[in-house]
Order: structure tokens, then C-alpha cells, then sequence
């Protein structure tokens, strides 16, 4: 598969990822007639070759005319709706601008329709996100992996007041990813750098084995001595990368970067959205569930919720708009971390149970015997389901 893997040893800013897919040889002047159809004007995009600390990369300077107020997620969505970009592109810049909205409105605990985009809301912002898909589209990415993420340290001055590195919504952004700080001091990631990173990767980690066909550097603003203020891009060929790995002292924990499709459906029977849950553990979900709502008008509804792995997003997503009355679906990474497990065989005075067991640290927190065993025991022996789960806990005891 076609792999765009994100070294952020100095972090990276939106103008920085730019730069760096330049470097890896997007034609610039069908990535400006691209762009163009965003319908934005005004602009100009300045592009030159510079050094880092012996590094020949690539600076972008997006220069945009002074605009006054800001702009709602509903406005950006709006731009990019009208544009004549293709499909893809438009999607994914939603997401990433989704995905802003949502850490700001996390951070400020208000609702994501009302979050005033500030400096990640300008046109220079637009342009960097839009900019980023148009990029990944020519390059023909089909899969992204990013290295740790360096953030930084000290203080940013922002709107609000001063604040550490990283910033309230950088921090946000990066929830669940690994970042890691260093004496270079300085906002490293920014909000629009983790808000594209963050949304299109799934994967962290070491560089994938992988087949490399180019790299591009892409230069931040400021310069350090001694130190590369860069973003490096890989582009090559590897196979899909697994999105399973294990974190935590010990080895204690393990975290899977699955995907969740949820819809909200408003015209459907119980029987419906029934058989849409059975049908989505057939195919292979690893959860779903479903939650009552209330829609617009008032209108009771629910709010059909399925997490899987990337494999299965197609089967699910053809699943749930064909069994049910749904026309969109949303869809987005999140990070389970789970404790390990084990299932063990447990003699009890009833005959043998099975029973799964969770380890934080080596130890055991929590143990459940298996269900089916109990019923099929209690059913047989014609005594009560709670007598031969507590016998169970019992022997577990010993």
C-alpha cells in the first residue's frame, strides 16, 4: 500500500507539512490550479528552498488578507461544500476541521456548533488543511503511520492568556498518541499540524517497514542552533501496517486504534435496528450499541453506535445503509485501551467453568465467569444461575 509515514522529531505545523509534500514532488502548479477551486481569493502562497541546521527543506508562507471576525465550523464546511474539489478531498478536510471543532469545544465546554475558530479558522488555516488533502490525493497516499510527536516546551502566548506547551487544544488533539518533550523550547505541533496528523493517522510508532520512494523536509519559521526545525515525510510502498500495540508499565495495557460508525435514524422499528445489530457482530464489530435520542422537531430517535477494525469499515458501513434508513454515516478513530486478559478453566463443586480474567500489572482486578457456562450448569442441575456463580468466585478465591 502506498504509506506516507509523519517523522515529527521538531513537530509539525500546517505551512511544515506543506513544505514537506512539496519536497516529495507534488507538481506545484497543478497543486495551485487544485486549490484554486476552493474558491478562496487573495492569497498567495510563497514557496523557497532554506536550510535547517544543514538541511535543505522547503518553507511555505501562506500570505492572506486581513480578514475581520471568525469563522463556525458550519462556515468552513460551507467554503469547502461549494468548492468544486473532489469528494475525497472534501471529506477528509471536513474531518480534520470536525475534529478542531471538537477538541476546542472539549477545552472550552461548549457545544462544537458555537466554537469560534480563531487563528485555525483564518484562510492561511483553510488553505494549509485543504491544501494537505489536495496533496495526499495527488500523491495517491492510501494509508498514514506517524512517529512519536514532539511538542515542545515552556510557554505559548494565545488569546486567552499564556499557556504550556502543548496548548489546551494541541493536548486534546493528541489525546491517546505518544508525545514527548525535550529542552527546545517553543510550540512544536501546532493546532492545525496535530489537528491533520492526528485525523488521518492511526498508527504510531517506528518507521514501517517499508519501501521508500522519496522524502520530503518541510521548514518551520523559526531557526535553532543546532537543532533541524523540520518535519520529514516518508512516501513508499509497505504492507497495511497493524494498528495494535501495547503501552503502559508492565505491558499492562493495550491500546487498539479501531474505528466507530455511528447514525441517527429516526424512522426505523425495533425490529430493524435489532437485526442491524446482529448483523453487525456477524460481520465482525467488536461492539454495538445503541442509545435513545432526541432529534430535530423533537422527534424520538436512536443513535446506533458500531466500533470495529479498519477491515470491517466497508462491510459495516455497506451493512448499516442498506439494512437501515440512514444516508450518512460518521466516522472516526478512537483508541481503546484495554487490560490484559486470559481465560482459565475454574473446578467448582458444579462441574468446570470457564472464567475471564483481567490483569492490571500482573495482578488480577477483575474476574467473570463465562455466562454460557453458567446457564448451561444452572439449567442442568436445575439450581439457581446466582448459586453457580458463586461458587465459582469461590474457588476462584482459594
Amino acid at each position: 500500500m502506498r504509506t506516507l509515514y509523519f517523522d515529527c522529531f521538531a513537530g509539525a505545523s500546517g505551512n511544515m507539512l506543506l513544505g514537506a509534500l512539496f519536497g516529495l514532488g507534488v507538481d506545484r502548479e497543478e497543486f495551485l490550479n487544485r486549490l484554486s477551486q476552493l474558491g478562496l481569493s487573495g492569497y498567495e502562497i510563497a514557496v523557497e528552498n532554506v536550510d535547517r541546521s544543514g538541511i535543505s527543506s522547503v518553507h511555505v508562507d501562506v500570505k492572506v488578507p486581513e480578514e475581520k471576525g471568525h469563522r463556525h465550523l458550519r462556515h468552513i464546511r460551507e467554503i469547502i461544500a461549494a468548492s468544486s474539489l473532489s469528494e475525497g478531498v472534501k471529506d477528509r478536510a471536513v474531518s480534520i476541521f470536525t475534529r478542531l471543532a471538537e477538541a476546542e469545544a472539549r477545552v472550552h465546554g461548549i457545544d462544537v456548533e458555537k466554537v469560534h475558530f480563531h487563528e485555525v479558522g483564518a484562510m492561511d488555516a483553510i488553505i494549509d488543511i485543504v491544501g494537505a488533502c489536495i496533496a495526499f490525493e495527488m500523491l495517491g497516499v492510501e494509508q498514514f503511520a506517524c512517529s512519536k510527536i514532539h511538542v515542545g516546551s515552556g510557554f505559548v502566548n494565545m488569546e486567552h492568556g499564556k499557556f504550556p506547551v502543548p496548548p489546551p487544544a494541541v493536548a486534546e488533539l493528541l489525546k491517546g498518541k505518544p508525545i514527548y518533550s525535550t529542552e527546545i523550547e517553543g510550540e512544536l505541533i501546532t493546532p492545525t499540524g496535530a489537528a491533520i496528523i492526528s485525523t488521518v493517522c492511526d498508527k504510531y510508532g517506528l518507521i514501517p517497514e517499508m519501501s521508500v520512494e522519496a522524502t520530503g523536509y518541510g521548514a518551520g519559521t523559526r531557526t535553532y542552533k543546532g537543532f533541524p526545525n523540520v518535519v520529514r515525510l516518508l512516501i513508499g510502498e509497505a504492507d497495511e501496517i497493524s494498528s495494535k500495540k501495547t503501552i503502559s508499565a508492565g505491558g499492562s495495557t493495550q491500546v487498539d486504534q479501531l474505528v466507530l460508525l455511528e447514525t441517527n435514524v429516526d424512522d426505523v422499528t425495533p425490529q430493524v435496528i435489532g437485526y442491524a445489530m446482529e448483523r453487525a457482530f456477524a460481520l465482525g464489530a467488536l461492539d454495538c450499541w445503541v442509545t435513545p435520542i432526541l432529534m430535530k422537531k423533537n422527534r424520538p430517535a436512536h443513535l446506533i453506535s458500531v466500533l470495529c477494525r479498519s477491515e470491517q469499515r466497508e462491510a459495516i458501513s455497506e451493512m448499516l445503509f442498506t439494512e437501515t434508513t440512514t444516508v450518512g454515516l460518521r466516522v472516526r478513530t478512537v483508541d481503546r485501551e484495554s487490560l490484559e486478559r486470559e481465560i482459565l478453566a475454574t473446578q467448582t463443586e458444579y462441574g468446570e467453568v470457564r472464567v475471564k480474567v483481567s490483569k492490571y500489572r500482573g495482578k488480577v482486578v477483575n474476574a467473570m465467569p463465562e455466562y454460557d457456562d453458567v446457564a448451561r450448569i444452572a439449567a442442568q442441575k436445575g439450581i439457581p444461575f446466582k448459586a453457580v456463580s458463586d461458587a465459582v468466585m469461590k474457588a476462584m478465591s482459594r
